[in-house]
């Protein structure tokens, strides 16, 4: 079994698609085996995407990713790091399929509506920024 994280960004949990994104990854056969809703600050949103901190929408990422809300959630199934991006869709929404969470539900590049551990490296980074052991049920 591969765990991954997951985000649900700002722009979804201010338009109430909680419930919505849980229940697509639910019905893809993922585990949700560890939830929970914070706020990050702009040291948290820069520390989480310090790779990208040369890029030029680096500045704009972190301001939109501590703009209000966010759930974490730790997924676990077989494989399931890339079943949930395949499950996220394309980053840029118009080019998403059908199906996918960003095809329904992002508003654009940016309000893309969610976050996935893109590697196996990726999550053992990214799990823990976000949960304890102890907070994280299998």
């Amino acid at each position: 079994m591969q765990k991954t994280l997951c985000l649900i960004k700002p722009d979804a949990v201010e338009r109430n698609l909680v419930g919505p994104i849980l229940a697509m990854i639910e019905k893809q056969g993922l585990s949700i085996v560890a939830l929970k809703m914070l706020s990050l600050t702009k040291k948290e949103a820069e520390g989480f995407y310090a790779v990208h901190r040369e890029r030029p929408f680096f500045g704009e990422l972190t301001d939109y990713m501590c703009s209000g809300p966010i759930v974490a959630a730790v997924l676990e199934g077989e494989d399931a790091i890339a079943r949930y991006r395949k499950l996220m869709g394309a980053t840029d929404p118009a080019r998403a399929e059908e199906g996918t969470i960003r095809k329904a539900f992002a508003l654009n590049l940016e309000a893309n509506s969610v976050h996935g551990s893109d590697a196996p490296e990726t999550a053992a980074f990214e799990i823990p920024y976000y949960f304890a052991a102890l907070e994280i049920v299998r």
